[in-house]
């Protein structure tokens, strides 16, 4: 026994539903590998993660706010990269070490 239609145009029917789901299959296919080929061509471009940042206070001066190591999960939006002698000079001028990823540790700066 089968399991498919006896006749013809139930067949077709089918046929045509068929075509239908394979043609929505392959569209949603096209648009995840898009998706993936972007995700890929971001991650290719985004600039490497700094060793060390500053968060930066908002408002006259923009004072510094927190010492963090380069890809703390914890910084806020208003970071800028310095090098290791910069964070340093920071961190013995007072700039307080941000609790979480604790760059004067990192530093081997703690007294």
């Amino acid at each position: 026994m089968s399991d498919l239609p006896p006749d013809l145009p139930r067949l077709r029917v089918l046929e045509t539903w068929l075509l239908y789901m394979l043609d929505r299959v392959r569209g949603r296919i096209a648009s995840l590998e898009r998706r993936e080929a972007e995700r890929r061509r971001g991650a290719r471009a985004r600039p490497p993660v700094p060793d060390w940042t500053i968060e930066m206070g908002i408002g006259r001066g923009r004072p510094p706010v927190y010492a963090h190591v380069g890809g703390c999960p914890t910084a806020g939006g208003r970071l800028r990269p310095v090098g290791r002698a910069e964070v340093v000079r920071a961190l013995t001028e007072g700039v307080p070490a941000c609790p979480q990823c604790r760059p004067d540790s990192a530093l081997g700066l703690l007294e």
